[in-house]
C-alpha cells in the first residue's frame, strides 16, 4: 500500500518497525542506509504527525490464557446507541467497539477465558438497557491477522 505522505525511506522504517518495535535507531539506519541521527529524526518527524501513532506490544491471547475470540453484532436503539456503546467500552473482555453503517448497531470483539465466560457475559448483554438483538461467531482459525497498518 502506497500512501501519499511517506517517501520511500519513510516507508522502509515503518515496514521494519511494524516487524520488530524494539529496534534502535542505529539498528533501523542501517536496515535502510540512513544514519542513526537522519532516523532519530524521520521518528520524530511521523510521531509528531501521528503517522506513528504509538508503540506498543501485542500479547498473543491464548498464550495469555484468553481461549475464546469472540465477534458480537449487537443491534441498539438508535437513541441508546451511544449509551450502550459506553457501557461495553468499560468491560474488561472488550477490545473493539465499533459503530457500523446499515443501520443502527455495533461490531464488537472480545476475548473469553472458555464457553461458559461466552454465556455469562451473552446473559450481560441481554439485561442491558437498548440491545434490541445479539449476533455472535467465535473465531476458529486466524489466516492472517496484523495490529496498525501494513505498508
Amino acid at each position: 500500500m502506497r500512501f501519499k505522505h511517506l517517501d520511500e525511506k519513510d516507508e522502509m522504517i515503518l515496514k521494519h518497525l511494524l516487524d520488530n518495535g524494539r529496534l534502535s535507531h542505529a539498528e533501523l539506519g542501517r536496515l535502510v542506509n540512513l544514519t542513526r541521527a537522519a532516523v532519530r529524526e524521520r521518528v520524530n518527524h511521523l510521531m509528531e504527525q501521528g503517522i506513528i501513532d504509538k508503540f506498543t506490544v501485542t500479547v498473543n491471547p491464548i498464550k495469555a490464557g484468553k481461549n475464546m475470540s469472540v465477534y458480537f453484532n449487537i443491534d441498539v436503539e438508535w437513541s441508546l446507541l451511544e449509551s450502550v456503546a459506553e457501557q461495553l467500552l468499560s468491560d474488561e473482555e472488550i477490545t473493539s467497539v465499533y459503530q457500523m453503517s446499515g443501520g443502527p448497531h455495533l461490531h464488537v470483539h472480545a476475548l473469553m477465558d472458555d464457553q461458559e465466560h461466552v454465556e455469562r457475559y451473552l446473559a450481560r448483554l441481554r439485561k442491558l438497557e437498548g440491545i434490541t438483538g445479539v449476533h455472535s461467531e467465535f473465531l476458529i482459525k486466524r489466516f492472517k491477522e496484523r495490529e496498525g497498518l501494513l505498508i
